[in-house]
């Protein structure tokens, strides 16, 4: 299971009319500790960022899921209720569970999830889904 941490990089982006802007962008990566976490968004970032960057915050995100898919540009965070029922009493219990998903539009994030549930057998309904701000995910590398 993935650890996902939520990593803010800070840096002067260039704007349309040449001006020069300080900008503070959120990632996702995928890391085993905080310190990891910062050492992968800063190598993953160096290519992409030229002059000054730092990494302004780290934190532990609560995403438990994401669906992928590679012609998306934007990420959607996808509340999914589950629905379990206790087997002694008999009572109907929910948890909810944060999941993105990487999507073109609303329209397709839904489509999205849908697709990337059917396998569930667990009861579910999707509580909300709604656009973040994040720029881009990074996974953790698989060593061949």
């Amino acid at each position: 299971m993935a650890n996902w941490f939520e990593c803010k990089v800070r840096y002067d982006k260039l704007q349309e009319n040449g001006a020069a802007k300080k900008v503070t962008e959120p990632y996702l990566v995928d890391a085993l500790t905080f310190t990891e976490a910062e050492a992968r968004i800063t190598e993953e970032q160096r290519p992409f960022i030229s002059g000054e960057f730092d990494v302004a915050a780290v934190k532990r995100s609560k995403i438990a899921e994401i669906a992928f898919n590679d012609e998306g540009d934007r990420w959607y965070l996808a509340k999914v209720g589950f629905i379990t029922v206790d087997e002694k009493s008999g009572v109907e219990k929910r948890s909810v569970s944060q999941m993105l998903v990487q999507a073109t539009g609303f329209k397709s994030a839904y489509d999205g999830l849908i697709e990337y549930m059917k396998g569930t057998m667990a009861d579910y309904d999707i509580v909300s889904i709604s656009e973040t701000p994040l720029v881009d995910v990074y996974r953790m590398k698989v060593k061949e």
